[in-house]
């Protein structure tokens, strides 16, 4: 005799849920319980993000930062101004008297010594450029707007500095003193002298060049993509 045939059990059903869960279970992002401190989370591209919502420091500490370097940087052109006394090339003098007039004119007027002088404040002002530019990437490599304009606006001012220190500290302004001093036929150097003004450009530009490659080679990197999250 056949036994009967038992109807399959039926497999085990999930109990319905309300629509509200259902649509909770659907959302894979959820808002942080109330009273989570939200400080410092981390965005979907890693970046992390300030009190202010925004990431990086903030403006307030970018602009306090880039005040510090700008008087750091314009410093540097004490320096500068003391190299090119030391380095610039003196340019001969000659003091004459005709009647009772003194004159003053060049010892040797085929001479480049002026030339040299413009030309040893450039290349100092192109290498202060590239080492003011190299340094602010070290303490600083995140970079920046405010961060460039300081470094452009410190080596400007470094320049002007540099410029102005070298024509104090150099030989006397006063040249027909300067030669009533020495004696006649005598020669002394002239008073130190920027010809070319343009080369105070060379320190903010050399700065503001090497500071940008150097950024763009060895900078930091943005993720390239999103974080996978696992199921």
């Amino acid at each position: 005799m056949t036994s009967p045939l038992t109807p399959p059990t039926p497999p085990h059903r999930r109990p319905a849920q309300s629509s509200r869960s259902g649509e909770a279970e659907r959302q894979p992002w959820q808002l942080p319980a109330s009273g989570t401190d939200v400080t410092g989370l981390t965005g979907a591209t890693g970046t992390a993000y300030g009190p202010d919502g925004q990431d990086g420091p903030g403006m307030k500490t970018e602009v306090r930062e880039g005040a510090v370097i700008t008087v750091a940087v314009a410093l540097g052109g004490v320096l500068m101004g003391l190299l090119w006394l030391w380095l610039a090339p003196r340019v001969p003098l000659v003091g004459d008297v005709t009647g009772n007039t003194w004159v003053v004119y060049l010892k040797d007027s085929e001479g480049e010594q002026a030339v040299g002088v413009d030309g040893t404040f450039t290349l100092l002002a192109l290498a202060f450029g590239v080492l003011s530019a190299v340094a602010v990437f070290l303490v600083r490599r995140r970079g920046g707007v405010p961060l460039v304009v300081a470094l452009c606006v410190g080596s400007l001012l470094g320049a002007v500095l540099a410029w102005r220190l070298g024509v104090w500290l150099g030989p006397q302004q006063d040249v027909i003193a300067h030669a009533q001093a020495v004696g006649k036929g005598v020669t002394f150097p002239a008073p130190l002298k920027l010809g070319a003004k343009g080369a105070l450009l060379a320190w903010p530009l050399a700065a503001l060049v090497v500071h940008l490659g150097i950024t763009a080679l060895f900078g930091p990197r943005d993720p390239e993509g999103y974080d996978s999250v696992s199921a």
